[in-house]
């Protein structure tokens, strides 16, 4: 605004100079050339007084712009479809407080899950503002109730992005499978900050396998920066520095291992099953064990028929509290289930981002998959929320 006020002044002043030149008689040379001269410079400035002007209501237009009073989209299928999603997914967040994760799900919770999956089933999805948004606030909350919850029993379980879930009990708290977000999408990835403030208060990193959906190199050396194991299988990063840092136990069926802590001054007991996705990528399938007793599983993207040669015996051999599945692992038929037995079954690697439309698993999948089998109690969740497992023992 205040240039546009000094180009009126000088314009102005211009104008009054070109017409002393007019009355004067007496220099009426100077003014047959300076007059050309002065039409010219008139001519400019006006010229760019409608520039400035129609720039400077632009930026007031944006300024004042907001599209929460929008009544009118004609021409911005960007700008439509982004607000769609910011209503949508600001309702969904009301609706999830409203409804926190249960094994019984109420109908407007199924219906917010629902929304979810269309909000996120848009190939564009990942470079919606409304999407981010999401994202990001969902997982910095995720990490700050991480950080300061205190459990006295039991464990809370976090569902961040992807495959990622934090296991919190009295006594450890166990990273599995995580990583920032979208590869090659800035704006759809966590924070440095955030995750080393993650990374504090996690003792240890369980990598299923090499996909960067769920192995991170950044991530895996920041815990080994600060002294916390890294468990993955063997090949990945093999030419990375930090690779002969990572452990690559052994993969054996029903056998229980040790990995110390060496920050915490305690060991925990895993069991590392030679799990696959596809014919020939190896996926380790983990058991870890709290010192307090209960046993968590997470199968990252297992998916090899022949391996059900061990997974239909997981039960026969452990007492499996909590299975972390890929939620198109346990079908058909349920077998996993039947072979894990599990006292709850938590589905994970919906709305994966970085999944074409078909492959990207929505919730609403996991109401065919899993069915309403009392035998297998399943509970889903949302990026960035928890779930509160108390084993049958402690009620």
């Amino acid at each position: 605004m205040d240039y546009l006020k000094i180009w009126l002044r000088m314009f102005l002043s211009d104008l009054n100079t070109w017409s002393i030149f007019v009355i004067n008689n007496d220099i009426k040379k100077v003014v047959f050339r300076d007059t050309f001269k002065l039409i010219k410079m008139k001519k400019i400035y006006l010229v760019t007084i409608i520039l400035l002007t129609h720039l400077y209501l632009f930026a007031q237009n944006q300024e004042t712009f907001d599209p929460d009073n929008k009544i009118e989209w004609w021409g911005d299928i960007d700008g439509f479809l982004n607000q769609q999603a910011k209503v949508t997914l600001g309702m969904v967040n009301e609706v999830l407080k409203m409804y926190p994760p249960a094994i019984m799900e109420p109908l407007p919770r199924k219906m917010a899950l629902l929304m979810v999956d269309n909000v996120l089933h848009e190939e564009k999805a990942t470079q919606r503002p409304a999407v981010q948004d999401f994202f990001h606030k969902r997982i910095e909350n995720a990490v700050e109730e991480i950080r300061t919850k205190k459990v006295k029993e039991g464990a809370i379980i976090w569902k961040l992005y992807n495959h990622t879930f934090i296991v919190k009990t009295p006594s450890v708290t166990i990273g599995f499978d995580i990583q920032r977000g979208v590869n090659g999408v800035d704006s759809f990835r966590l924070s440095k900050k955030l995750i080393l403030q993650l990374i504090d208060v996690v003792d240890i990193l369980f990598i299923t396998h090499k996909h960067d959906d769920h192995a991170d190199e950044w991530v895996a050396e920041m815990f080994l920066a600060k002294n916390k194991p890294v468990v993955s299988p063997p090949g990945i990063w093999p030419d990375s520095s930090i690779y002969q840092k990572i452990l690559h136990p052994e993969r054996k069926p029903h056998e229980i291992q040790e990995i110390y802590l060496p920050a915490r001054g305690f060991s925990l007991k895993t069991v590392i099953y030679p799990g696959h996705q596809g014919e020939t990528l190896l996926n380790n399938v983990y058991l870890v064990f709290s010192p307090e007793g209960m046993c968590f599983s997470h199968t990252g993207d297992q998916s090899n028929l022949e391996d059900f040669a061990w997974i239909d015996r997981i039960g026969d051999n452990y007492k499996v509290d909590v299975v972390m599945t890929n939620s198109w692992a346990v079908y058909p038929g349920l077998r996993l289930a039947n072979g894990y037995r599990p006292r709850l079954i938590i589905p994970g690697h919906e709305n994966e981002l970085g999944h074409t439309i078909d492959h990207r698993e929505p919730y609403w999948l996991n109401y065919l998959r899993l069915e309403d089998n009392p035998s297998f109690p399943w509970v889903q969740l949302v990026w960035g929320e928890k779930f509160s497992y108390i084993p049958l023992s402690s009620k």
